[in-house]
């Protein structure tokens, strides 16, 4: 089979100024061994490869996440057995396979002079970058592991630059890197104005179904027999958002940004915070049984309001909340909120397909003051709190859009708030390449937005990881009052 790659292109070529991305850690064992920018493949059925140009205009779910850092994340495979260099050109070939299908991808964000809003194009011959890593193998087991903390900065190697200047952002950047005879380690990088977790999520899906295709038929160019399943085919359709206000929420919400730091400005870049200082990270996991025992708890208490809404991500956000507002020592008298994410697609009226390609989340959050959640029912009042947020939606999920962008410019200046990354609904470690389920995924990204990241369990049966990073000290104690909650100290 054909690989569709451009010319490598040296790793220093990628200027330390159009990218607010730290070069690897000189104490890392993490070397570059080649930056190649992969093309999608041609002539395939069922695909738009062969489209000269394609242009997408961002819509006002896209708006709201312009100024949002990349959303950047890891999936480990342990491997043992296939030789690096079948593994680097099943995932090679089977990325060009794929982006046939995701001509968006390969494309550039910009905003240009004589538009309203930003635009994403794709242009014949646009490519991703697919950078190529090598490791030491006896790091693999430390990084993709459970039982201790890993310092944040030591994921940081292993995902990708998003090549980004104000005037043009790449749509996402993936990075494979070896780690010889133990496994790989795939990272993406993804602009959040371009993507939302549903849409990112099923493209490396997808990416996988492609590579599995790849294996089955022997790397031999079966391009003729590849299509992705119905539910990863992406919709591209536009004109399914529809803007029941009446008022632009496009135009409104460009213009929020636009007028943001000076009049004019036009940039598609963010601010990039820097990770806090010795902050470690770590995965708890919430099992059936243990998930169990908190709806037990809130069902004890009694509470008369019938409207609790007890669903796994209540509970396990609600838990989550009370134990970092206690280690974190949060002043009683503080306010604090739990925000969080909401997939508008079966929402929105009338409903638009599951496989629509883009973001159409709105938000949502819960607000208390830290005291109440440090009391004894501390968790209920936490459940009332999301479950009061979660109804609120009933009202309408772009109840307020008009105000997006300009409440999460207040909200992001706040302390207190603490936010959601993923969802356990996207079952990612069902994200099989061919070599088997992940061994560990990550979001790497929540150590500078400060978030908490949600996914189904490694293990299955009903279970949810959460991502944690915290300082040390701080996250010492988490881990006490996360054990402690379930009897597990």
């Amino acid at each position: 089979m054909q690989i569709w790659l451009l010319a490598q292109k040296p790793f220093n070529t990628h200027s330390a100024s159009s990218c607010p991305y730290p070069m690897p850690h000189p104490n890392t064992s993490v070397q570059i061994v080649e930056v190649c920018r992969v093309t999608p493949q041609p002539n395939s059925p069922d695909s738009t490869a062969d489209t000269p140009d394609l242009s997408l205009p961002l819509t006002y779910f896209d708006l709201f996440w312009l100024r949002f850092p990349p959303v950047q994340r890891l999936y480990f495979y342990e491997l043992t057995s296939s030789p690096s260099n079948f593994v680097l050109e099943n995932l090679k070939s089977s990325l060009s396979l794929v982006l046939q299908h995701f001509l968006p991808l390969a494309g550039n964000l910009t905003w240009p002079q004589d538009s309203h809003t930003p635009i994403l194009r794709y242009f014949q011959g646009d490519a991703v970058s697919l950078t190529v890593a090598e490791s030491d193998a006896d790091s693999f087991d430390h990084l993709s592991g459970y039982g201790e903390f890993i310092e944040a900065k030591d994921y940081h190697p292993l995902v990708p630059r998003l090549d980004v200047s104000h005037e043009q952002a790449a749509a996402i950047a993936l990075q494979v890197t070896l780690f010889p005879s133990r496994g790989f380690v795939i990272g993406t990088t993804m602009h959040h104005a371009i993507l939302d977790g549903k849409t990112s999520t099923s493209f490396v899906k997808s990416w996988a179904h492609a590579c599995q295709h790849m294996i089955v038929n022997n790397g031999v160019s079966a391009d003729s027999d590849f299509l992705l399943p119905d539910q990863l085919k992406p919709l591209y359709d536009r004109k399914v958002i529809h803007d029941p206000t009446g008022h632009g929420l496009g135009s409104l919400c460009a213009s929020e940004w636009q007028n943001m730091d000076g009049p004019d400005n036009k940039s598609v870049m963010w601010d990039m915070k820097t990770p806090l200082p010795d902050s470690v990270r770590r995965i708890f996991e919430f099992t059936r049984a243990k998930i169990h025992v908190l709806r037990q708890i809130v069902l004890d208490a009694k509470v008369s309001d019938s409207l609790l809404h007890l669903s796994t991500f209540t509970l396990v956000c609600a838990y989550m909340w009370v134990c970092l507002v206690k280690a974190q020592e949060v002043d009683g008298d503080k306010m604090t909120v739990q925000a969080f994410s909401v997939d508008c697609r079966a929402r929105l009226d009338p409903p638009i397909p599951a496989n629509y390609f883009g973001n159409c989340i709105a938000g949502a959050a819960g607000f208390v003051k830290a005291k109440e959640l440090l009391g004894e029912d501390g968790l209920v009042v936490a459940v009332k709190a999301i479950s009061e947020a979660i109804q609120g939606l009933d009202k309408g999920v772009l109840n307020g859009a008009e105000v997006w962008v300009s409440r999460i410019k207040d909200f992001v200046q706040v302390e207190g708030v603490y936010s959601i990354a993923g969802s356990h609904r996207f079952q990612i470690y069902e994200t099989n390449f061919g070599w088997g389920r992940p061994k560990k995924v990550e979001v790497v990204s929540i150590d500078r937005t400060g978030a908490i990241s949600l996914s189904d369990s490694k293990n299955g049966g009903g279970g949810v990881e959460v991502g944690v990073v915290l300082r040390k000290h701080a996250m010492e104690a988490f881990g006490s009052l996360f054990a402690k909650g379930f009897g597990d100290h």
